[in-house]
């Protein structure tokens, strides 16, 4: 028969605990294991990053910015009168004189206009040339009337002639005689009287009359000038030699214009300049007298900064580069350029391709290639001036080192990364 154990439960159950004790032990320092293991660094392809090495050197400032050339020579045909579009001529491209008709306007207001103008002209005209006939009359019955009172002033003093005689010779009486040569001194007064009153009319009533009526006229045919260069300026012309350019409203036919509409643009290919749109930011280093070179796409030229826009539209500066030297085949106004300027050159500093995030002065987190060039750290670098695509290093790298310049926003969460 056998005989059970007293201590064996109690040995079991000892055994137990100490298992479970022991489990839990491993199991927390499994935890705490894991919690101290620092996260998996990701990869990344080097072949899909942009990697530029720290240089020390001189470095070019340059600010970069794209824009258009434009005519210096610009001269704009507005719309003189008002009226609707019939023909249009010429296309933009095409190249005018001053005489070229560019497109046609028809007002019959002012066809209207222009006819009873010219009425008014005539009337003035003729009530002129009536009242100088009238004014030619009575200056002819004002010299017969002088005429006449000369000759009766000449017969009185010949009869006062033949008084005298007679009165010596006792045959009139010396009140005949008196009475004679009165009638003489009145008659050379009125005849003096009259001489003045035709010098007055003459000098004075004659111009005075004329000048009234000859101002009506004037202003009768100022009047059908201006309605007849009006209906003229129905035929928009270019007004100097050129290039028709683009307007920022096109015209089109049957289309209302009213006085003032900028009809067309007469521009001077062989006078451009380009107008170039710098970001704010950079466009504080930019003074006038600058060198440039503008690119066309089809060859470059150089130039110099010869005006700086006082105010920012947009987030931009517009800068106008002055052209110097022969211009590149195809230039023409309206065409798409970049331009870049330079503003200074810095000798003997640490430069490096700028990052997509670094800007002048500013300090910007960047990942530095570790010296086996298979991982990459994240470094607090100090950044300098800038130019179109090089940066100024004021601390955090040094000569050699190299740094990724590509957008790494993605593992901002990251520390580390692994290149491949």
């Amino acid at each position: 028969m056998d005989i059970p154990r007293k201590n064996s439960r109690r040995r079991r159950i000892i055994r137990q605990g100490l298992f479970a004790v022991s489990g839990l032990v491993v199991i927390a320092l499994i935890s705490i294991a894991l919690a101290r293991l620092e996260p998996a660094v990701p990869s990344v392809d080097r072949r899909t990053l942009w990697i530029d090495a720290v240089k020390r050197g001189p470095m070019l400032r340059q600010v970069r910015g794209v824009g258009t050339l434009v005519s210096e020579d610009v001269l704009v045909v507005p719309a003189t009168v008002s009226g609707r579009v019939t023909r249009i001529l010429v296309e933009p491209g095409a190249i005018v004189d001053a005489n070229t008709v560019i497109l046609e306007l028809n007002n019959p207001e002012l066809q209207l206009q222009w006819l009873d103008a010219q009425s008014q002209l005539n009337s003035a005209q003729a009530r002129l040339d009536a009242r100088k006939t009238e004014l030619q009359d009575q200056v002819l019955g004002m010299e017969a009337e002088q005429a006449r009172m000369e000759a009766d002033v000449r017969e009185a003093k010949l009869m006062a002639q033949v008084d005298q005689k007679q009165y010596e010779e006792d045959l009139i009486s010396e009140l005949n005689m008196s009475l004679s040569r009165a009638r003489v001194e009145e008659l050379e007064k009125l005849l003096e009287i009259n001489k003045k009153r035709w010098a007055m009319f003459r000098d004075q009533t004659l111009p005075a009359q004329l000048a009234e009526l000859e101002a009506a006229v004037r202003q009768a045919e100022s009047l059908y000038n201006l309605r007849k260069s009006q209906v003229d300026s129905l035929h928009v012309r270019a007004g100097t030699a050129g290039v028709l350019a683009s307007v920022r409203e096109k015209i089109e036919l049957g289309q209302s214009v009213s006085a003032g509409t900028i009809l067309a643009r007469i521009t001077n290919p062989q006078r451009l300049k380009a107008q170039l749109k710098v970001p704010e930011v950079q466009a504080r280093d930019v003074r006038i007298g600058l060198a440039a070179e503008v690119d066309t796409y089809n060859g470059t030229v150089s130039g110099r900064v010869s005006r700086i826009d006082p105010t920012v539209m947009e987030g931009n500066v517009m800068v106008d580069v002055a052209l110097q030297g022969a211009l590149p085949e195809g230039a023409r106004p309206d065409l798409s350029v970049v331009g870049t300027i330079e503003i200074e050159r810095l000798d003997d500093i640490l430069y490096v391709g700028r990052p997509v995030s670094a800007s002048n002065e500013s300090t910007v987190q960047v990942f530095k290639i570790a010296a086996d060039g298979k991982y990459a750290n994240r470094t607090s670098v100090q950044f300098g001036r800038t130019s179109v695509s090089t940066i100024e290093i004021i601390e955090g790298l040094a000569n050699g080192d190299e740094i990724i310049l590509s957008d790494m926003s993605q593992w901002d969460e990251h520390d580390k990364i692994r290149l491949k």
